[in-house]
């Protein structure tokens, strides 16, 4: 198998997935600057609702696995090439 293939696939459908999670989101951020830095803090609250976050968190959830996939062929693509033996050329009759 193809570990390209598998990684733009696993690229779109990560692509996918978060769009829709992200483009239907409906919710808030909040940052506040401090001194001490200890004070200041980030907040951020994302809300989905519908299908958009059920096909998104599912798209998304296929993406990483193809992701590890693609990972795992381009290891093993990469072990079998290393234990290849090389071809030895022929010199040219003149």
């Amino acid at each position: 198998m193809n570990s390209e293939r598998t990684l733009i696939a696993s690229v779109v459908f990560l692509a996918v997935g978060l769009g829709l999670i992200f483009g239907y989101t409906h919710g808030t951020v909040n940052f506040s600057a401090a001194y001490p830095v200890s004070g200041a803090s980030l907040q951020i609250a994302i809300n989905t609702t519908g299908l958009p976050a059920m096909a998104g968190f599912a798209a998304t959830v296929l993406g990483v696995l193809l992701l590890l996939a693609a990972l795992v062929q381009a290891i093993v693509q990469q072990v079998l090439r290393s234990h290849e033996t090389p071809k030895r050329q022929s010199a040219p009759i003149a």
